[in-house]
């Protein structure tokens, strides 16, 4: 039977909908979160718990030419079920399907590719600003905020501008009580006393009965109520934090009552000024599961079962260990072996696979929340007391600290570890996750050790290197599966890179985990006739100067090979060291990722899309031979031919029958 929910074309839509139809269509819309988890790993239990506040919004507002803007952006599945992507739907996540997160080239009613938390409060006001402006002063502006993001700074700087702009804004502080993990911080205990909602909904209904019956009247009257209410607000809700930035707070109100919102929504369109409605959800709201492990469900693996009322039976189970797995277990054990090791994380304590790590030293982590810039002050700071912290961040988070790497780390020079998860391409969350930059932002500085592992081999001693040198050094490893390069691992020294194996026409130089692919690129250029060398990097900085101009003077052609941008990436560190020796570098060919925003899809199939597979990488190495040593190719072509042919005669000789 046909669904309403596939007759939404555009928000207008839901409004011809009795109260009825519009339930129906959170059910279904429900359905088709549990049909896409059954197809790919997606983000889930955060969708789950915004199905009615997504539905009350465009309801209340006409986002067609009002403003709306979610908050890091994996909560937006719902939204794009309701602004005409419904039929692509079931491609989300995948290359040229839908992206995870709010995309502008897929739809008007995205205004921003959010996908780093805490903007939205920022980027709402400053449409406000601006709508204001050029005079289309009849524009909402909606920024909907979760609760583990509302503790970063940029969230504060935003509602103390807001506060003196005092121009109409509405946040909408999505309260979950979670971010990816269990929320934490201060003012994570404020709001849980918020959380206690029948409490306070029933005692601020007792309070409005009792004030309705004072026989007060006259200004004092209603100044003493006034502040009776306020102090009752700041007893139980913590909305009077709120009330001195300047913006009205409203709430807390069931996120789930679709009615409810619906009439709070309309009422707050007409209030003035900057407005917070605090609004209770339960993340993974209609899938049992769901709500009693939305830590696990937040991006869980592939359905395999699904029961009656959206029961999970059964998930997928998890395949091979990962360089996360590696380096979690590298991390236990150093914190182990020292009492002095320590270790910090941004809100992802499940992301970087630390949970055994807070369970057996709980003195010793620390997740600060959604805040890296403190995150790394904090380690600068027990780093100057003895301690050697590790700061454990995702690539692409890490950005968010630039300046405390410079002035509170690299500046003083002091034992920072930085573990740089999901460095390279991330796969399905895309562009904003896609960890491009840190090769060019962390090799800047002055003092800064720049590491990546060539495979598993290299990541465990990498860790302890890091932990034992005396200034800032950080690791960069990706999402994927760990790898084994076969060969005698040479010793892990700062500064020298790993030969295994040379060659006198190609010479592939891997800085990370693509070694494995130069490996066999290597062997396909060497069943062709040529002679191929593969180098570990292991370094960016120091990079090493002497294998490095070795290979540069004495093969015909040298290629880097790195996952992340070329654009100041270690490439270009070879192509620097190359110039300050005065090396002829024509025949140096760099492969990386280009100098735009890689889109969304697998991993193999983004690196295969950008030649960075072994056949790609042979590829580039054959077209570069072909142009800067033309003879050798020809000779090394012909030489391949030759072996070719005789392993084919082989191979027929002996599949002939006797």
């Amino acid at each position: 039977m046909a669904g309403l929910l596939e007759t939404i074309q555009s928000p207008a839509d839901l409004r011809k909908l009795t109260h009825e139809q519009l339930e129906q269509v959170a059910h279904e819309m429900r359905d088709e979160l549990v049909r896409v988890l059954k197809l790919r790993p997606a983000h889930f239990a955060s969708n789950l718990g915004v199905v009615e506040l997504c539905l009350a919004l465009h309801l209340n507002f006409d986002f067609s030419k009002d403003r709306l803007i979610w908050d890091t952006g994996h909560q937006i599945y719902p939204h794009k079920l309701v602004t005409g992507r419904y039929k692509q739907f079931q491609g989300i996540r995948t290359r040229g399907g839908l992206m995870g997160y709010p995309n502008p080239a897929e739809s008007p009613y995205d205004l921003f590719m959010t996908g780093h938390a805490g903007c939205s409060v920022s980027t709402a006001m400053g449409l406000k600003v601006g709508d204001s402006l050029t005079k289309k002063t009849d524009r909402h502006s909606v920024a909907v905020i979760g609760d583990g993001a509302l503790p970063s700074g940029i969230v504060f700087e935003a509602f103390n501008n807001a506060g003196t702009l005092n121009e109409n804004l509405l946040v909408i502080l999505n309260d979950n009580a979670m971010s990816i993990c269990p929320r934490v911080g201060a003012l994570a205990r404020c709001l849980d006393q918020a959380r206690a909602s029948d409490f306070y909904i029933d005692s601020k209904r007792q309070l409005r009965d009792l004030l309705q019956r004072v026989p007060l009247v006259g200004g004092a009257a209603t100044h003493l109520l006034e502040q009776v209410k306020d102090g009752f607000k700041a007893f139980l809700s913590g909305g009077m934090l709120f009330e001195e930035f300047g913006i009205r707070y409203f709430g807390p109100v069931d996120g789930h009552d679709l009615a409810g919102l619906r009439r709070t929504l309309a009422m707050l369109k007409d209030v003035k000024g900057p407005v917070l409605l605090h609004v209770l959800t339960n993340k993974g709201h209609g899938v049992p599961e769901a709500c009693k492990d939305p830590v696990t469900f937040h991006t869980p693996p592939v359905i395999d079962s699904v029961g009656p009322s959206r029961s999970i039976l059964a998930l997928r189970k998890g395949g091979s260990k990962a360089y996360t797995d590696a380096f979690s277990a590298g991390i236990l054990s150093a914190m182990k072996a020292s009492d002095n090791v320590a270790v910090i994380t941004a809100a992802m304590c499940q992301g970087n696979k630390l949970e055994k790590v807070r369970e057996e030293f709980p003195t010793r982590f620390f997740d600060v929340g959604i805040c890296e810039s403190h995150a790394v002050a904090f380690a600068a700071g027990m780093a100057k007391s003895g301690v050697r912290p590790i700061v454990d961040i995702y690539s692409t988070f890490l950005q968010r600290s630039f300046d405390q790497i410079f002035q509170e780390v690299a500046l003083q020079n002091l034992p920072v570890t930085f573990c740089l998860d999901r460095a390279g391409l991330t796969g399905p969350d895309g562009p904003t996750h896609h960890g491009t930059y840190d090769i060019p932002y962390m090799r800047l500085f002055p003092n800064m050790v720049v590491m990546a592992p060539g495979d598993e081999a290299d990541a465990r001693p990498m860790l302890d290197l890091a932990l034992e040198h005396p200034g800032p050094a950080s690791i960069r490893y990706p999402k994927a599966n760990l790898e084994l390069v076969e060969r005698a691992v040479a010793p892990l020294e700062i500064g020298v890179s790993e030969v295994i194996e040379w060659g006198d026409d190609v010479i592939l130089i891997a800085f990370g985990t693509l070694l494995s692919e130069c490996v066999k690129a290597a062997s396909i250029l060497r069943s062709q006739g040529l002679s191929v060398g593969v180098v570990n990097a292991r370094f960016c900085k120091p990079i090493d100067k002497s294998t490095l101009s070795k290979a540069i003077s004495e093969a015909a052609v040298v290629i880097t090979v790195e996952e992340g941008t070329l654009e100041g990436g270690f490439g270009s560190a070879v192509l620097e060291m190359a110039n300050s020796e005065g090396l002829d570098s024509r025949h140096l060919r760099r492969l990386g990722l280009p100098d735009r925003f890689v889109e969304h899809g697998e991993r193999n199939e983004l690196l295969e899309s950008l030649g960075l597979l072994a056949d790609g990488i042979a590829s580039t190495a054959r077209e570069c031979l072909g142009r800067h040593a033309p003879a050798r190719l020809a000779e090394a072509t012909d030489t391949g031919r030759s072996s070719m042919s005789n392993r084919e005669s082989d191979r027929r000789a002996t599949a002939r029958p006797r």
